[in-house]
């Protein structure tokens, strides 16, 4: 039975993420804030392991890590984000608002990615996979604004590509979920939770070692930096 584990698992991508790999016969290892108020993602049973994790908590990464150093986990994906909201003006920046969201979409998975990293080499599949954005695409910013959110998956993105260079016994790759209907993407957003992850789940299971340090969407396009 093959592992993934992913971070923010209780809603959104990563319940999603969670509820399809269990349904086709994967052991899921799941992190939440809150594990007793996850109540989707606890009625997945006992396919889905929960581990209670604030992912910008990393002395806790760190004691999780050593926890599952003993695992084979195939895929690992760091998931959680947040936003800061999409009107952020530079005449008067909120540091605290700027250093959560860094401290969320890029030191975190950074964090993550260190402490699973044994656990990972031991898996057959050893990919390393965080969900980033096309917002933290340099090359493809013709919108601009959003400054705190591109900048936290800009910062990822260049991190994730470092790790791949210094890590080829794994395969890291940053993909882009698409604009989606969660509570981050909003009501308005065209493509569902569903979609979004089978489309990602597909690119995952074809990853091959050339395809370490790329940036793909969820339908397999790869994207500029």
């Amino acid at each position: 039975m093959p592992t993934v584990f992913v971070t923010g698992a209780n809603r959104g991508l990563g319940l999603e993420f969670a509820k399809q790999y269990a349904a086709d016969g994967w052991r899921v290892i799941a992190t939440a804030r809150e594990p007793k108020k996850a109540k989707e993602l606890a009625a997945l049973g006992k396919a889905v392991e929960v581990h209670p994790l604030d992912v910008t908590d990393f002395k806790a990464t760190a004691a999780l890590g050593r926890d599952l150093a003993r695992e084979a986990i195939d895929v690992v994906i760091a998931n959680a984000g947040v936003s800061p909201g999409h009107n952020v003006s530079i005449a008067e920046v909120e540091e605290a608002a700027w250093l959560r969201t860094f401290a969320v979409n890029s030191v975190a998975p950074m964090a993550l990615a260190g402490a699973l990293l044994p656990a990972l080499k031991r898996g057959q599949g050893k990919k390393l996979i965080a969900v980033s954005s096309r917002m933290g695409s340099i090359g493809e910013n013709s919108g601009g604004g959003s400054y705190p959110y591109r900048a936290s998956k800009a910062a990822l993105n260049a991190a994730w590509h470092s790790l791949a260079n210094d890590h080829r016994e794994v395969i890291a790759v940053v993909l882009h979920p698409g604009w989606v209907r969660t509570d981050m993407g909003g009501a308005g957003a065209p493509v569902g939770p569903r979609e979004s992850i089978a489309g990602m789940r597909r690119v995952i299971a074809k990853l091959t070692p050339a395809d370490t340090g790329r940036f793909f969407d969820f339908e397999g396009k790869e994207l500029p930096w």
